[in-house]
């Protein structure tokens, strides 16, 4: 089961391209204690045993204080036991998914628009992660929507909506305002 999450959340996206995996699982207890409530594990890089391996430590790491979700892979989700999957906007049906992880397993999706998000949350999702709010140098060359988006998504959806996309102290209450 899930760690609970309050909303609003701060979701820390876990990636190993800026943060080295010898040091995330320290990263992430420290973010874990600074008020993190979800934490989004994206190794695409690392191969299935190693991401294993990394998700388990970080599961160690944050000791049921926050919710641990795995970036794409539900295998890897399933066998580390974590909290559950977010998967990317062309990935893997949400129905599909639920058959693969235990009951109670959060399910995110990510999306791009307010259409999306209507049928990401007729498929049964859990939690949306709306982008891109701002630019972002892991989505070079797409136009962020800016909190319009989040706006118009939390107007049609009634699940936890996350924003995502350079979220910084200037810029999140903005964000907020929307719904996020």
């Amino acid at each position: 089961m899930p760690a609970p999450m309050e909303v609003p959340c701060l979701c820390l996206v876990a990636d190993t391209s800026v943060v080295g995996a010898d040091q995330l699982a320290q990263r992430v207890s420290a973010a874990v204690s600074g008020g993190v409530g979800l934490v989004q594990l994206r190794a695409k890089e690392l191969p299935g045993g190693q991401l294993l391996s990394l998700t388990s430590e970080l599961k160690a790491a944050i000791g049921g204080r926050a919710a641990l979700i795995v970036n794409e892979r539900v295998d890897v989700a399933a066998a580390a036991v974590a909290d559950g999957v977010q998967l990317g906007e062309e990935a893997l049906p949400v129905t599909e998914a639920r058959k693969l992880l235990p009951n109670g397993a959060l399910i995110g999706r990510s999306v791009h628009s307010v259409e999306g998000a209507v049928r990401a949350e007729a498929a049964g999702a859990d939690v949306l992660v709306v982008g891109t709010m701002f630019p972002t140098g892991s989505h070079p060359g797409v136009d962020p929507a800016g909190p319009g988006r989040m706006r118009g998504t939390y107007q049609r959806c009634s699940i936890t909506l996350i924003g995502l996309g350079r979220l910084n102290p200037n810029n999140i209450a903005e964000v907020m305002k929307g719904g996020g």
